[in-house]
């Protein structure tokens, strides 16, 4: 009898073993490339007392060491050990994500995470995977979309190391995602993934911003520059925002009867004004008003600035009524969402 119990017990293991293959699989290559960032990052001192190591490169270490601080100290953001390792990229790309969403419609496609809870993305420490993936789901009719990934947080389980590729952005920028990802470490509520993402892009903005100002003075080169580049930001987000709008009500008018090649027509004309919008863009840094010159962007584009920016007014407001106290904010927050 014990032996018939036992081999049924194998019997079901080896059936969910097959059944959740490709998440197993997944799993396994995304813990080996975080054990590889973890145990091949050094220490920052390291990095600051090698005499090899370009003291250009030493001045981005010891603002990131300034912008942890005042992260903890003025904004309210949980004490960690993250950003206090370097991960030495070599110049090459460690990350990529993939996001997609229905070919009609500006809705995402999402993967089911244990703990994590529903997700409208996936990361891949390899760009072949992460291409087998993005075919699955064109292969599925759905738009696809794969991007680089600059930086990215464990939320607090693992101590996550800066990237040596962070240290090519500017002051402003590099502050922005420091902040923005020590967000997510602070608060991260299951299933809301767009709050989750508004409000670390919300807090990486803001406290930049304060964190140059008090670092450097308002009237500082790298204040003035954040300032500039935050703004074009904002324009690029007000027209792709808008242009979403218009794809919906457009997305809304298609019937049944209306064949693919004309659904197709009709989208493609929606997104070449929305690039042709950007064009007319007054914006202080005039690449972007050429960033669709080559590709046209796709509703996981669309999708993507949705995620990030669509519950800023939303969140502005929140934060009005802490009188523009991010650290009385998150406290709040943290109460209210048990962390």
């Amino acid at each position: 009898m014990l032996k018939k119990i036992s081999w049924g017990i194998l019997l079901i293991l080896i059936a969910l073993c097959l059944y959740y293959w490709n998440w197993l699989s997944y799993g396994y290559n995304q813990a080996k490339g975080q054990l590889k960032v973890i145990t091949q990052s050094r220490p920052i001192e390291d990095f600051l007392q090698d005499p090899n190591f370009p003291d250009s490169l030493k001045q981005k270490l010891e603002l990131t060491m300034a912008v942890r601080g005042f992260a903890v100290d003025s904004l309210g953001l949980n004490k960690s050990d993250n950003y206090t390792e370097l991960y030495d990229q070599k110049g090459k790309t460690l990350l990529w994500n993939v996001s997609a969403s229905e070919p009609y419609a500006l809705k995402a496609y999402t993967w089911q995470y244990p703990f994590l809870g529903e997700m409208p993305y996936k990361g891949f420490f390899d760009l072949e995977k992460a291409k087998k993936e993005a075919d699955l789901l064109k292969e599925k009719g759905l738009d696809v979309r794969i991007r680089t990934v600059g930086g990215w947080s464990t939320l607090g389980i693992l101590k996550d190391p800066l990237l040596s590729n962070m240290l090519e952005r500017n002051d402003g920028a590099l502050a922005e995602v420091i902040i923005h990802e020590l967000t997510h470490a602070t608060l991260f509520v299951k299933n809301e993934v767009e709050f989750n993402e508004n409000l670390a892009s919300f807090i990486g903005e803001k406290g930049a911003e304060r964190f140059l100002v008090s670092h450097f003075g308002d009237s500082s080169a790298q204040h003035l520059e954040y300032l500039q580049s935050l703004a074009d930001s904002k324009t690029l987000t007000r027209i792709i925002l808008a242009g979403a709008g218009r794809l919906d009500s457009l997305y809304g008018s298609f019937t049944d009867s209306l064949s693919t090649s004309l659904k197709d027509s009709l989208k493609n004309n929606c997104i070449q004004h929305i690039a042709d919008d950007l064009k007319n863009g007054a914006f202080y840094n005039t690449r972007y008003q050429n960033i669709f010159d080559d590709v046209l962007p796709n509703n996981a584009y669309f999708m993507a600035h949705r995620r990030y920016h669509n519950q800023e007014d939303s969140i502005q407001a929140i934060f009005h009524q802490y009188d523009d106290d991010i650290k009385l904010m998150l406290t709040a927050m943290k109460i209210k969402y048990g962390k």
